[in-house]
């Protein structure tokens, strides 16, 4: 028992003794791990540095390459009877045009979806293979604000304009899973080819197929331009 309380007086002893100052052997280490911490953050930061330079001199040469290699194109905001709806930093534009004096037409082109391969045209044997590109649109004829509305899902490519599907959309009172028709590809000939006559009797026609793919190349170009401006400017805060 004597054993015990001579041991826990030692350890009470230990605890209770103020706990002695740095030595001086350490004080003088402290200016050295300092100096090795200073050193760390300034590897590091030269590393950020150096990181965010090779960034924005690519993004400097690719802006340049793509300004003066092929530089975007001033459209018109207009085709046929169609007006233009472009806004700077979205992935679509919209068209709007009347055919006659009651129907009105909106349409929205998506940019590029799809593509599928196709061989390079040309001579010199060269052969090779290129890319189609492939765009959406959605057309939507109404007669009037309280009119039901067609629409068409179309595929257009550079040189043809497809339909894909034929909606009649309901404004008002529209059932909760309404019939959306069969697919364009399984109605009757004749009715395929009317339903294509019927649009590109109010210009949804190949010729815009073609304007849309040019246009969509120019906007692909420019809005490339400006992502890349818009990152150089962040990083270069």
């Amino acid at each position: 028992m004597a054993r015990v309380l001579r041991a826990s007086r030692r350890l009470i002893f230990s605890i209770s003794r103020p706990i002695s100052p740095i030595s001086p052997s350490l004080q003088s280490l402290k200016p050295l791990f300092a100096s090795r911490f200073q050193s760390r953050d300034y590897i590091t930061e030269m590393r950020k540095s150096t990181i965010e330079s090779n960034l924005l001199r690519t993004l400097r040469s690719e802006i340049q390459y793509e300004l003066e290699y092929s530089p975007p194109q001033q459209f018109e905001k207009e085709f046929d009877s169609f007006s233009i709806e472009d806004r700077k930093g979205e992935q679509w534009i919209r068209l709007r045009g009347k055919h006659g004096e009651e129907e009105d037409i909106k349409i929205e082109v998506t940019m590029f979806d799809g593509a599928v391969p196709v061989k390079k045209s040309g001579g010199g044997g060269g052969g090779g293979e290129d890319v189609k590109l492939h765009m959406s649109l959605i057309v939507d004829i109404s007669k009037g604000e309280n009119c039901d509305v067609l629409e068409f899902i179309c595929s257009a490519w550079p040189d043809a304009l497809e339909i894909q599907k034929v909606f009649m959309l309901r404004r008002d009172g529209t059932p909760g899973a309404p019939y959306v028709g069969p697919e364009f590809k399984e109605l009757d000939d004749e009715l395929q080819k009317e339903l294509q006559e019927y649009l590109e009797a109010r210009g949804v026609n190949d010729e815009l197929a073609d304007f849309l793919h040019a246009y969509m190349m120019n906007k692909d170009k420019t809005e490339l331009i400006n992502w890349m401006e818009n990152v150089k400017c962040f990083v270069d805060k």
